[in-house]
């Protein structure tokens, strides 16, 4: 780019350009930090297994709810990299030099400063929402499962699709999830063919810092935020504590799949969601201690879909979500993030999100199924969980 990189744009200007030019992109925020980072990629790569983290290029990984379905995997090289710090585009040094000039000059066209449309999934015929008398026979039916030891525990979902706000706007949506969620990975991610995702997400899959420190956790149980806000007063039912408890025995198994020993456990501890609360234990695994370098995509490999999404044990639980649920969760409940990033390579969970259509949004919420579950209280559960991403388009 020459002389362009010491220019600055800003983060409406990059989405916008990149709407126009009809390329993809992943828009982004780690928990706690306030650096958006973006990435633009010339050429998607979809692949039909999760790749080696360890061994990729700087990038965006976007994967599906099921492995192994019609949903590829999809892989956002960054041949071009935003920070808001910084206000600059960077192009990767093996970037095709004719599209970054033609995304540069395009930068500075008064026509890319006015929004364009987002892509929509090719096929939208499936985002029929269940009612709560169906989704409640199906947690009955889960239940009833689960008693008679066909299973330990499912994760049942639903979809609410609603009409997008007159004055709804992409970049402000996104701004807004910043300001309302700073303790989530806030993500916006807008794929030619794919489709476009926003979300705030509560729960790390695997993240491998630059320090080589990995992380994952156990994250479940769900209860509505204290009214005073605080987590001292939280008080959980059993049934909340024994689902935390699959879901960290299950990463335990992973561990010993791998005979991996040393790691550090803490919790489980109450944490808060937007305006939620759960419980979450934290693991965690010094790679410069730990002779592992692969840890990262051996577990990403072992956990997903975890118990917190699917069940347990994994394989009837997924066969009950796909014979039962009704719809197909696409890239809800898969997982995303940044991979080799300046910051290291972090996935999260594709959880409080949304998919947007032309005029409509598509909002997904789950809840945990076990022995103890009353289908009523799932089905409140899943509308607290609603709650993420209708509070943002509440506010157009």
């Amino acid at each position: 780019m020459g002389g362009e990189s010491a220019k600055s744009y800003t983060l409406e200007q990059i989405l916008t350009t990149a709407l126009h030019q009809q390329q993809a992109i992943a828009l982004w925020r780690l928990p706690l930090q306030t650096e958006v980072q973006a990435c633009i990629s010339f050429a998607p790569q979809k692949m039909s297994a999760i790749p080696a983290l360890e061994t990729s290029p700087a990038g965006f990984l976007f994967c599906p709810f099921v492995t192994d379905g019609d949903e590829p995997h999809i892989f956002l090289k960054a041949d071009l990299h935003y920070s808001s710090h910084t206000k600059q585009l960077l192009p990767a040094a093996d970037a095709p030099e004719a599209l970054v000039n033609s995304f540069t000059a395009a930068l500075d066209q008064p026509e890319t400063r006015t929004s364009a449309a987002w892509p929509i999934p090719v096929h939208t015929d499936h985002f029929k929402g269940r009612n709560e008398e169906t989704f409640t026979a199906a947690v009955s039916l889960a239940v009833d499962a689960i008693r008679a030891e066909a299973m330990e525990k499912v994760v049942l979902s639903r979809i609410n699709t609603t009409p997008l706000p007159s004055a709804f706007s992409l970049i402000n949506a996104f701004e807004k999830m910043l300001q309302a969620y700073p303790n989530a990975f806030v993500s916006l991610v807008a794929i030619p063919g794919i489709g476009t995702w926003m979300g705030a997400s509560p729960e790390i899959l695997v993240s491998v810092d630059q320090q080589q420190i990995f992380k994952t956790v156990a994250l479940a149980g769900t209860q509505p935020l204290c009214e005073d806000g605080s987590t001292a007063n939280a008080i959980w039912r059993q049934k909340e504590i024994e689902e935390q408890g699959m879901v960290e025995r299950y990463v335990l198994s992973c561990f010993k799949k791998l005979r991996l020993r040393e790691y550090s456990e803490v919790g489980p501890r109450t944490v808060i969601a937007g305006n939620l609360m759960h419980l979450r234990t934290d693991f965690k695994v010094d790679l410069k201690e730990v002779d592992f370098p692969t840890l990262g995509t051996d577990m990403l490999r072992l956990l997903h879909p975890t118990s917190a999404v699917c069940g347990l044990p994994k394989e009837p639980a997924l066969r009950f979500i796909l014979n039962h649920e009704g719809y197909n969760r696409s890239y809800y409940s898969g997982f995303l993030g940044p991979v080799n990033s300046s910051d290291g390579s972090y996935q999260f969970v594709n959880l409080r999100c949304m998919q947007l259509l032309q005029h409509e949004a598509v909002l997904y919420a789950g809840a945990g199924i076990t022995g103890d579950s009353s289908p009523e209280k799932e089905w409140q559960e899943t509308k607290h969980k609603l709650q993420t991403m209708l509070k943002i388009l509440s506010e157009f």
